[in-house]
């Protein structure tokens, strides 16, 4: 039952984050946007341009900023996981691919860095091929 709670919580925010990042990249919620900002400004006169005029959108901004984050940032967790697990389909379902691709993700720094030297390598010797291949009519 505890896990059910969590799995629902988790489904729950992720529903609420996916819109709210959905939301927030819409024309009118930059409209929206915009709209405060001018109401803002125009308003400066009025309170003379004061502290806590200045206060007030410092601080709006700053909060929608924060909370924004971590709204687009969990969206991007999961489309990244979601795209990783597509290419390890891709790459478990071609014969020739190397399977020891899949979750590359997850390498060290050096690890990462000899894959990336060997594939040069590869690129390099396929490279004189390739523009042989290219030159043919």
């Amino acid at each position: 039952m505890r896990n059910d709670a969590r799995s629902s919580f988790a489904d729950s925010f992720h529903n609420f984050a996916a819109k709210a990042s959905y939301i927030a990249g819409t024309k009118w919620a930059f409209i929206l946007a915009v709209a405060i900002i001018l109401v803002w400004a125009v308003t400066g006169p009025y309170y003379h341009y004061s502290d806590t005029w200045q206060l007030v959108i410092n601080t709006g901004t700053t909060i929608v900023t924060f909370l924004i984050v971590f709204l687009i940032q969990n969206t991007q967790n999961r489309d990244a996981r979601a795209i990783h697990l597509k290419l390890d389909e891709i790459i478990r379902a071609i014969g020739k691919a190397h399977n020891d691709m899949i979750d590359i993700e997850n390498l060290s720094e050096e690890e990462l860095q000899k894959l990336s030297h060997k594939f040069e390598l590869i690129r390099r010797e396929l490279q004189p091929k390739q523009q042989a291949n290219s030159r043919k009519p």
